[in-house]
């Protein structure tokens, strides 16, 4: 039985932060994923979820007389590049935009990173590199190097969707610019061995994509409207969140826009069970809301605040039906949010 966990605070924001055309795209992250073994099972998983970090601590167990060697693999999420919408990437200058890092019982490991990208459904990686195009469709490295591209491959691949022609303003008059339009698909990788009878740790971390608005997308004119039945199967919104939603409308004046604006964090939880049994023993999930004065909604089961930002969810033989969704509201220009 999903249960609903939003509660409304007060504190003092610093600032608001910038979205670009007043919105940005979360990207959906999840977990390890394994190649399916019927001898090795989670024991445990302890899941912390936060704006500036996302760790993982996993418990692995190889039940059988017999060592495994598998392939671990950790996806990163699809990112396509676009003059239209950016979505919100931490670090948009680097393959690893998320900053992972992994260790297997306390030692750091270096995995390898496969990258491929797609234009149309059909691969365009060897043909990016053959014209020494970096395949990560963000940063400026990319724009330099296609720019540089002879004219011709610059026409075929406008023609087959790998590019766009996108034109701005940028203050000195309208200019034109080749533009990646293909997407990446990236996924860090790396051997591991699950010894006999033994338990091994898996750990790894990196920053969230934040997708925000300005505003909200399921509340404004004084009613809850708009995307309202999307957001409130989504993040589980009950009574008490929508009061408090309702009160800071009040105090923004009669037109009845509350002061607010949202942050968005998507975890996906429903990728794995590629081990024994396909559960996980026993399952922990934090969540840290950030700042006492944020309201915070999630769908849950079981959720008790175990601090003044942070609510804590837990289960034993866990099998995840549904990937976790975060809404957080701070206001505009800091201030109580409630």
């Amino acid at each position: 039985m999903i249960f609903r966990a939003a509660l409304a605070f007060s504190a003092i924001l610093a600032a608001q932060p910038a979205f670009a055309n007043d919105s940005m795209a979360e990207l959906g992250t999840g977990g390890l994923i394994l190649s399916r073994s019927d001898a090795v099972s989670m024991e445990s998983e302890d899941l912390f979820i936060s704006r500036d970090k996302v760790t993982v601590d996993y418990v692995f167990r190889n039940g059988s007389d017999k060592d495994v060697d598998t392939i671990v693999a950790f996806p990163m999420p699809d990112i396509a590049g676009s003059p239209y919408e950016m979505p919100a990437i931490p670090d948009d200058q680097q393959d690893n935009f998320l900053g992972f890092e992994v260790s297997v019982d306390g030692k750091p490991v270096q995995p390898e990173l496969e990258q491929r990208a797609f234009a149309a459904g059909i691969e365009v990686t060897d043909e990016l590199k053959a014209q020494n195009v970096p395949v990560y469709p963000f940063g400026e490295a990319v724009i330099a190097a296609l720019e540089k591209l002879p004219q011709q491959v610059a026409d075929d691949w406008v023609a087959r969707g790998i590019i766009v022609i996108s034109e701005y303003d940028a203050g000195g008059g309208w200019k034109s610019e080749r533009t990646p339009f293909w997407e990446l698909r990236s996924t860090y990788w790396w051997r591991a061995s699950f010894p006999a009878g033994k338990q091994v740790g898996v750990s790894h971390r990196y920053k969230p994509s934040v997708g925000g608005t300005v505003g909200l997308n399921f509340f404004y004119d004084g009613k809850f409207q708009g995307q309202y039945d999307a957001y409130k199967a989504r993040y589980c919104m009950d009574t008490a969140f929508e009061n408090a939603v309702r009160k800071a409308a009040k105090e923004k004046g009669p037109e009845g826009d509350p002061p607010l604006f949202e942050n968005r964090l998507s975890y996906v939880l429903t990728t794995g069970g590629n081990w024994a049994l396909g559960s996980i023993g026993k399952f922990k999930l934090t969540i840290d809301k950030g700042s006492p004065g944020s309201m915070v909604s999630f769908c849950g089961a079981n959720v008790r605040k175990v601090g003044p930002t942070t609510f804590e969810m837990t289960a034993e033989d866990y099998f995840p039906e549904r990937d976790i969704d975060i809404l957080i509201l701070d206001r505009q220009g800091g201030g109580n949010a409630n």
